[in-house]
């Protein structure tokens, strides 16, 4: 691969060719508020939800109705392009559902069929490039190692990619342009953070640890860092976000907070801003509200605005352009 402008860093001078496969890539940054759709897709209210909405990452703002899954469902995985977003499985209407189902990210609408994932599952965790989406782990509810993969732009069912380290759900995904990690997860808690290289195929191996064991996450990434959020840490739930960066194997750092403590909820970037959204406390209140924060930085996240239906269990992985 060419070393490419990223989608966080365009600093340089490209030739043109290079250019043009990185916007077809999806390497290349987009202009402020242009490709920064951010999606929140099913969840539980506490009934299983088919809500899909959506925000503009750029712009903050409450979240606008998007469309429906085909069945409401809950802790799926979500891997994406630019183009298209992908949700698989979830816990309802079964813990084994193989279901895969998409939208295009640029058109409101309900979710289409995609195909089905090598083995029914729920709390798995999605991680994806602009080419590739890679589903790790989850519960039947006996806890799988299994990774499988899909190539976005295609309809077709999940093809086996190799095994994580450990049986593990309930984890958190991120990726960067080329490395996919599974941060923490419940066999019961671990900190163990996986990867594995997102092109090719094979078994993951370790990285490095959390600042603790966690589970619930949620990830979310920029081009060259990776940032796990909230999370149950039994017992209770943490409003710390941490982060590492992607391509150099190594333990999380501590680099911000939540406004409140949360686990289950979704996420979403446009490789700049990182959004957190819904959630529970562990109890019995659930969230609608979004959190923002630049993932440069880290800090205390700030309020972006809310969900158009209050709930938890959102999706396990990025839904954004």
């Amino acid at each position: 691969m060419a070393n490419y402008p990223q989608l966080d860093d365009q600093v340089g001078v490209w030739k043109l060719k290079d250019v043009n496969s990185a916007i077809m890539g999806g390497y290349w940054r987009q202009a402020a508020g242009h490709g920064s759709r951010g999606l929140f897709s099913g969840g539980n209210t506490p009934s299983a939800s088919n809500v899909i909405d959506f925000v503009t990452i750029a712009t903050a703002g409450d979240a606008t109705d998007f469309g429906n899954l085909i069945v409401a469902t809950n802790q799926q995985g979500m891997v994406s392009s630019h183009t298209r977003g992908v949700m698989a499985t979830g816990n309802a209407p079964a813990l084994t559902n193989t279901n895969i189902v998409y939208v295009t990210m640029a058109t409101e609408g309900n979710a289409a069929d995609f195909a089905d994932i090598t083995v029914g599952r729920t709390s798995i965790s999605g991680a994806s490039n602009s080419t590739r989406g890679v589903f790790m782990g989850g519960l039947t509810p006996t806890r799988l190692n299994v990774i499988d993969y899909i190539t976005i732009a295609s309809t077709g069912n999940a093809i086996d990619f190799g095994n994580l380290t450990r049986a593990i759900g309930s984890a958190a995904g991120v990726a960067s342009p080329t490395r996919a990690l599974k941060g923490g997860g419940n066999t019961p808690y671990v900190a163990e953070i996986d990867k594995i290289e997102i092109a090719t195929t094979g078994n993951a191996i370790d990285f490095g640890d959390l600042t603790s064991a966690r589970a619930d996450a949620g990830g979310l990434s920029s081009s060259t860092r990776g940032v796990f959020v909230g999370g149950d840490v039994n017992p209770g739930v943490t409003t710390g976000i941490e982060q590492v960066t992607i391509a150099s194997a190594g333990n999380a750092i501590d680099y911000g907070d939540l406004r409140t403590a949360r686990k289950y909820g979704g996420t979403s970037s446009n490789s700049v801003k990182g959004l957190y959204a819904g959630g529970g406390d562990g109890d019995s209140t659930l969230f609608n509200t979004i959190d923002q924060f630049e993932i440069t930085t880290g800090g205390t996240s700030t309020d972006f605005g809310d969900l158009s239906v209050t709930r938890g269990n959102v999706q396990n992985g990025v839904l954004s352009q």
